[in-house]
Formats: structure tokens, sequence, C-alpha cells
């Protein structure tokens, strides 16, 4: 009980609840016991089925794994939309704006065009052409080239008109290669490419289920963030993926394949927004030696703990917040203030016992990126809390409050006394009083991460409380965030997702519960969730579309 500090002095007489559509309700017995008895739920109803666009990162993956990783792929794309908290739920609502379908058609054009380097040819290209125009080379490359790149074998009728452009270019201009580049360009930017069809199929049973080659796409990005590969295209192509017998034994190869790694740091890349701290930006009169490099650095920081946690040590989620093993840079060790543990790149370091630094809640990824750039903000720190770790929401403020923290003044010149305000104004204090507390309890780290005991020369108070519990210091807080069971309940809610396209619906609470309970039997587990998740009907049942949906049948014309 001590592990978790203060709400395991707790548990034992409140009944924990926990937030969203499967409440994990339990009373009498410590976090670490048995999973809490759940309530009785209605049977699943699946949400609609959906399209999703692919990411950026999801594009450049697949054409990479198309034609090269020394593939340049233009980074002027149609911007990646954050709903619900990730950039993978968004990707259902992601339209494409005119400019974006002009952004693609060039970025098609630019890809293709290095595809078809003498380097490079021998990657895709099944063979040598007898000529400018060789119908049964092009036909058999854009066979295999066009499975891969739109996850499902082409129809005849889509390789006609593919083949036709390749031909028809060929001799306009001459040549073989500069004919079936525009082939390979109309292939990077039709639909089938950029978006993830997955709108099911109804079986002989009536459930509506995910197809063989939605499903292998749908795992693939699930637990790689890349395209499936042959070998789960060769399983889907035997149907091994609707069978239930054959389906578990490919959720474990992909588990157990060293892309999962990637994937997972793409998952949580998308759930703590660290891709934002490429922009990370300071005011260089407060922090002289602050760097463009030191965002980068920190999001690398963050990653290589989770991935060390996940697969190397295969720990409980819950000791992400209270683990004191991390990894630096040069950088990153001069504002710890603790010796490099290499002499380049990043080296493991272990912060000793005791040491008020422990977990991400003391990375400066977290802390730089929840705060202005001169100044800490309990408020951002305590919405990334709340919000990220604990799925909780918070109502907008009202139109035409006044958000911005008075100016320093007598009786008031810290942070906490200047915030205080909030707490006191009937118009702030509903909001703030979920954000402020939490926030707070991080005030020891200044804007950029560095530890500092006093602020205008007073001592700085990082006390506060978690959903009641309270804490002293930013120890207790992230001992108290891993105890909560918000915080294992917000990964599996956020996970699902992830996985899904969509938030949650109330016709899911029964997935949710199951995954849930399978977390926690499993010692919270990242790995052992996402095969839950995989598992699940929630991931391979699916309503039918709300709206029509377009390209199922979409052919490609010269």
């Amino acid at each position: 009980m001590a592990r978790f500090g203060s709400w395991g002095r707790v548990a034992a007489s409140v009944c924990l609840v926990g937030v969203g559509f499967a409440p994990l309700v339990g009373c009498e017995g410590e976090i670490d016991g048995p999973p809490p008895a759940v309530r009785e739920l209605p049977p699943l109803r699946p949400a609609p089925a959906q399209l999703r666009r692919l990411t950026q990162e999801q594009f450049t993956g697949l054409v990479r794994d198309l034609f090269g990783d020394d593939v340049v792929v233009p980074s002027s794309l149609e911007p990646d939309v954050r709903v619900d908290g990730l950039e993978q739920v968004g990707a259902h609502l992601a339209t494409v704006s005119p400019r974006g379908v002009d952004q693609y058609q060039s970025a098609a054009q630019e890809i293709a065009r290095q595809a078809i380097a003498p380097e490079r040819r021998g990657r895709w290209l099944a063979c040598e052409p007898a000529g400018v125009v060789d119908d049964a080379c092009v036909e058999r490359s854009l066979r295999v080239l066009g499975r891969r790149a739109w996850r499902r074998p082409l129809s005849d009728a889509e390789l006609a008109g593919l083949v036709a452009i390749a031909n028809h270019s060929a001799r306009t201009l001459g040549d073989f290669h500069e004919g079936i580049a525009f082939a390979l360009s109309a292939l990077i930017q039709s639909p089938h490419f950029l978006y993830r069809v997955e709108v099911g199929a109804e079986g002989p049973d009536g459930v509506r289920r995910h197809t063989d080659w939605e499903l292998a796409e749908r795992l693939s990005f699930f637990f790689w963030n890349r395209a499936p590969d042959d070998a789960l295209l060769d399983a889907a192509g035997r149907g091994e993926l609707t069978n239930e017998v054959t389906y578990p034994q490919h959720v474990e190869r992909l588990l157990a394949d060293r892309r999962t790694r990637e994937g997972v740091r793409a998952f949580f890349s998308d759930m703590l927004v660290l891709d934002d701290l490429d922009h990370l930006e300071k005011d260089s009169t407060v922090f002289e030696h602050f760097t463009a490099d030191v965002g980068p650095a920190a999001r690398e920081e963050t990653l290589r703990v989770i991935e060390h946690l996940v697969f190397d040590l295969d720990a409980d989620y819950r000791d992400l917040m209270t683990t004191r093993t991390t990894f630096l840079d040069r950088k990153l060790a001069s504002i710890y203030g603790v010796p490099a543990p290499a002499r380049e790149g990043f080296g493991r370091y272990d912060f000793p016992e005791g040491s008020s630094r422990q977990g991400i809640l003391g990375h400066v990824a977290i802390l730089a990126a929840n705060s202005h750039a001169s100044s800490t903000s309990p408020t951002l720190r305590g919405i990334f809390i709340r919000k990220v770790l604990l799925c909780g929401s918070i109502p907008p403020p009202p139109v035409g409050v006044d958000t911005s923290i008075p100016d320093p003044q007598p009786g008031a010149v810290t942070l906490r006394q200047r915030v205080a305000r909030h707490l006191e104004d009937t118009s702030c204090a509903g909001c703030h009083a979920l954000m402020d507390p939490l926030g707070l309890g991080l005030e020891n780290f200044d804007a950029l991460g560095r530890w500092r005991e006093e602020e205008s020369g007073m001592p700085i108070d990082a006390s506060g409380e978690v959903n009641g519990v309270p804490f002293v210091d930013a120890t207790e807080l992230a001992q108290t965030i891993a105890a909560s069971p918000d915080y294992t309940h917000c990964l599996s809610r956020t996970a699902y997702r992830y996985a899904t396209g969509h938030k949650e619906e109330p016709g899911e609470a029964v997935v949710l519960q199951s995954v849930d309970e399978h977390f926690a039997r499993d010692g919270y587990r990242v790995l052992s969730l996402l095969r839950a998740i995989a598992l699940s009907d929630g991931f391979r049942r699916v309503s039918p579309p709300s709206a029509q949906v377009p390209m199922t049948s979409t052919e490609v014309s010269p």
C-alpha cells in the first residue's frame, strides 16, 4: 500500500469509482487487490462504420514501406486533426480541402519521380520491361504494389485503369519508367491509399464484422502504426483474420514483432501530445541556454522510458508515474543538474531514492510543454493531468471571463497566491478547482523543468489534492495519481479510442468493462491491454455506416 502513497491509506474505507461508460466500483480493498466488481451492462452495440484518413506519419511510413526509407516525403500535406484528445480519432473526421488535394497530388508526383530512379526500381518493379509499352510487366508490378498500397487486392477494373494510365503516358513520353510513374502517382493520390476503409460486411449470422482486409490494416496500424506486411495480407487473403482460431495467432505475431515498439511510441506520442515538442519555445532572456533541440530530446526521453517499461521490463503501467529510471543526453542532463550518462546520444540514468524527480511528471517533455514561454502554468499542467492522465472533463470558460493571472503584488508574489484568485472568483472556481490544485503540485519545477526551492524569495508550497486525496509535493502527487483507478481506466479508454478511431459510445460499455478487467487481472501491463482490445468484439464488429460511405467501388480511369 505504501507504494502508492496517500491514496492507499484511504482505499480500505472509500469506494473507488472510475470514469466513463464502464465504472470500476469496489470497496474495502487495497488498490493492488483483485479487480473491483462491475455492474451488469447491456450487450454490445458497435459504433457505426467509418473511414479514417492516414495521418502524416502513416502516409510517410506507407510510402517508405513501398519504395524505401531514403524516399523524401513532402511535409506540406493536409494537417492532422486532434479530436477527443487524439489525432487517431480526428482521422475519421478529417477531410481533404481543395488545397490538400493539390498537396497530395504534388506529393504523389514527387514520390513517383523518386520511385522510378534506377537505384529504387528494383524494390518494387517486378520485371524488366520488354519495351516502351509492356502490359504484362506493368500489370504484374502494379498488382503486387497495389495490394500493399491499398491494403487489399485491386479489382480487375482498378488494375486495368492503372495499366491504361501507364501505357498512355509511356507512349506519349517514349519511356516505360516515365509512363509507369503516372500510374504510381494515381495509386498514391487515390482515396484508397489516403483512407482506411473500415465499413465491414454482414455475415450469415446477421452480424456485421470487419472483413479480413479491414482487420489486417486495423491490426497493423494499431500495433505498428504502419500498413500490413505481406504475411498479414496473405493471412487476410486466406480468410484467417475472421477465423476465431487463427485470428489470435496473428495478434500474437504482431505483438511479438519489433515494429510494435514503434507502434507503442506512436500511441503514447499521440496520447501525451509529444509531437508538439518539435515546436517548443522558451523566452531566451529567461532561459539563456534553451536551444531548439531541447523539445525533440525531451520527447525522446519520455518515449525511451515508456519503451523500457513496456518492453524491457513488461512493467505495471502505474510505474510510469513513479519510476526513477530515465534516459538522458547531455542537454537534458544539464537541465536536470545531473552527470550526463553518455558522451554522445542517450544513456540510462537512475535518480537516487529520495530524489524529487520521478516518473513522467518530472520530465521536461511534460513540464516545459505545459508551461508558458517564461513562467509555469498550474492551469496548463493541471489540465494535462486531469484530461490526459485521468480522462476527466473540464467545461470551457464562460464567455468573456478574464482568464489572465494578476501581476505580483504585496501579499501575492508567488504563483500559488496569484492563482488563488481563480478559486475565489465564482465564475472561475468551478473549473479551476479541477485543474490548479493538481498543477500546483509541480510548482517546484520551473517553465523549462528545472528544480527550484523558492519563487520570488518565498518557499514553494507544492501541496494539493487529487479527487479529495491530499498530497504534499510532486512525489506524493505522482504516487497518488498512480494509485487512482481513474489513471489505469483512462489508459484503457484512450487505447480503445486510438485502436477504433472514435470516442467510445454508450453501446460499447460492455467492451470497455471487459478490457478494464483484463488490464487489471494482468497487472496493468500495456501489451496485455493492447491484446485485450484487439481480441475484443468492439475492435472486430461494426454497425452499418450512419451515412453513405464512398469509395467502395471506385475505379481508376485514365
